[in-house]
């Protein structure tokens, strides 16, 4: 009966209400996660160039668990990739902490998980998700992990390529970090590529000199 009410649109107020009430917290879930492009990642700082906010570290450690899963054998993508856009999440509430602060600041990251999660309606996915991203026990949360050092360490090269020489010091350290055979060995060859590589590495060819117009 409940079924046919649902299919005739004849649920109860009550359940409206519930239903725009949990809109309403995805919504704010939604807003919060803006947070992310409007915090910085506080390593540059100390590297003294380069910068980043939060949101544009997550955009490219999906590309590079996207395509370390892909390389891999035996793995739930849709999980490395859930993990890859959700495992900074807890810095819309306590900021984006190097290793110096780190050293003398306790940050509450399950805290800050535990109470985003609660709002949510898939608030229970959130935190499994994360969970099994801290254990680094499971081969997805091997490769995420990975792909999030790796994404420190191609920014640190780009800083490397502009010249700032101190940067090297940091990729080396960097790469120790690495767990997963693919993903040693992307690292690997990410330090061999230049940065610029990708749009400039045909640049004898005759395009370059005239942009494919005629003389």
């Amino acid at each position: 009966m409940e079924d046919e009410k649902e299919e005739n649109g004849e649920l109860g107020e009550e359940n409206k209400i519930e239903s725009r009430k949990d809109m309403g917290d995805v919504a704010n879930f939604i807003y919060e996660t803006g947070i992310l492009a409007k915090t910085p990642r506080s390593g540059f700082h100390f590297l003294g160039t380069g910068n980043q906010s939060v949101s544009e570290h997550i955009s490219r450690v999906m590309f590079i668990g996207y395509s370390l899963a892909s390389m891999e054998k035996d793995v739930d993508m849709l999980k490395v990739l859930k993990m890859c856009l959700l495992h900074d999440l807890a810095e819309s509430r306590v900021s984006d902490l190097n290793y110096i602060h780190q050293k003398y600041v306790q940050r509450e990251e399950d805290k800050a998980i535990e109470d985003l999660a609660r709002t949510l309606p898939f608030g229970g996915d959130v935190k499994e998700v994360l969970h099994e991203y801290h254990e680094r026990k499971s081969k997805e949360a091997i490769l995420t992990k990975d792909a999030d050092n790796i994404e420190w360490i191609i920014s640190l090269k780009e800083q490397f390529d502009n010249g700032n020489i101190k940067a090297l010091e940091w990729i080396k350290s960097a790469m120790k970090r690495l767990k997963s055979e693919v993903g040693k060995v992307l690292a690997e060859e990410i330090v061999k590529t230049s940065s610029d590589s990708w749009w400039f590495g045909d640049k004898e060819d005759e395009w370059w000199v005239n942009r494919g117009k005629s003389e």
